[in-house]
């Protein structure tokens, strides 16, 4: 199954997300997509920034200045990815009349689990390296990026996991640290250099630091507002997100 594919399903089990990418299609603004599609304009970002992480390439482009809060389009990959979508939507419609009952439909619903991993990145395996009853899995991420996972043998042998098998890496915001370019950085964690897109301050708790990616994906981490400006770190700033590889929990396609 290909990743537009999987990705696709994915969508289609969230209906605003995809109704907001036919209306960025028509709109060409964030924030006449968001109202049209029943969203905030902070949750439209967000729905953006995880589709874009799961994609293999971004599936909207931003365009900076654009009237009413910015402009957006799809890319070509999103342009694919909503027609491949409406395919999808007539054969949903084709197995909702072939199931014979609600209880069909709900165990169907019981294997398509959310997470509440803040951060999904999409990318295929690149290696697996046995470490005593673990295995650690290399991954690469679109744009040459790459992070290693830590799981047991048992847990890649039921995911049959192998070379080139596309998966999904879970971590939790509360999992990632940051710390500036000129910081020595431990070499056994999993380093990601980005920019500072986005400081959204909470007065009960800490900040949330969404990191814009090289490959256009985006990773989100949480840090208290005073150890961000120990860093001397601030808005539009490289950065280097660390988490260590036991922290790093996958995922494939059933």
């Amino acid at each position: 199954m290909s990743v537009l594919t999987t990705l696709a399903q994915h969508i289609s089990r969230r209906p605003q997300r995809m109704a907001l990418l036919e209306q960025i299609a028509v709109q060409g603004s964030i924030t006449r997509a968001a109202k049209a599609a029943g969203l905030s304009y902070k949750a439209a970002w967000d729905a953006i920034d995880e589709l874009n992480n799961l994609a293999e390439q971004p599936l909207v482009e931003r365009t900076v200045g654009g009237r009413g809060g910015g402009g957006a389009r799809l890319s070509a990959e999103g342009e694919r990815l909503l027609a491949l979508y409406q395919r999808l939507e007539a054969l949903r419609a084709q197995v909702l009349q072939a199931a014979e009952s609600d209880a069909d439909l709900q165990v169907l619903g019981r294997l398509m689990l959310k997470t509440s991993a803040r951060n999904q990145l999409s990318g295929r395996v690149s290696a697996i390296r046995a470490q005593g009853r673990n295995d650690l899995i290399d991954i690469e991420l679109p744009g040459g990026l790459r992070l290693t996972a830590q799981i047991t043998h048992h847990s890649t042998e039921r995911l049959e996991l192998q070379a080139e098998s596309t998966v999904v890496a879970l971590i939790k915001a509360g999992w990632v640290t940051l710390q500036p370019l000129s910081a020595t950085a431990p070499a056994e964690l999993n380093q990601l250099q980005g920019r500072i897109d986005e400081i959204t301050a909470d007065p009960e708790g800490p900040s949330e630091v969404r990191i814009g990616l090289p490959s256009g994906q985006t990773l989100y981490a949480l840090i208290e507002a005073g150890r961000l400006a120990g860093f001397g770190l601030q808005l539009g700033d490289p950065v280097r997100a660390l988490f260590a590889s036991g922290q790093v929990l996958l995922g494939t396609q059933l």
